[in-house]
C-alpha cells in the first residue's frame, strides 16, 4: 500500500553446515553486481535524497561529448518527425 510505505525485503540467510568463516566475506552472499558503484543503492533515503545523490553523480562523472552526441540526436530525431507529420516550419522565418 502507498500510504504505509513499503515493506523491507526479507535477507536470505544461508549458513553451509560445513563451511568455516575465516573473517571476509561469504562466498555465499548474494548482492547485485554493480552495488559497488553505484551511489543510489542502499538505505531507503526518500525520493528527495535519492534524487540529490543521483544529481550528484550525474554532475561528477558527466561526459561532455556523450551529452552532445545524446542532443543532436534528439535534435534529429524531433526534426524527423516533425517532417513526417507535415509540420511547416516557415513559421520560424520572417
Amino acid at each position: 500500500m502507498g500510504l504505509i510505505g513499503k515493506r523491507k525485503n526479507k535477507k536470505y540467510g544461508y549458513k553451509p553446515r560445513h563451511y568455516e568463516f575465516d573473517g571476509e566475506s561469504s562466498p555465499f552472499s548474494m548482492g547485485h553486481k554493480f552495488d559497488q558503484y553505484r551511489t543510489t543503492v542502499g538505505e531507503n533515503q526518500g525520493l528527495k535524497g535519492k534524487f540529490k545523490t543521483a544529481w550528484g553523480d550525474l554532475r561528477q562523472s558527466s561526459d561532455k561529448t556523450a551529452n552532445r552526441r545524446l542532443i543532436v540526436i534528439i535534435a534529429i530525431l524531433v526534426l524527423l518527425f516533425l517532417f513526417i507529420i507535415g509540420f511547416d516550419l516557415s513559421i520560424f522565418y520572417a
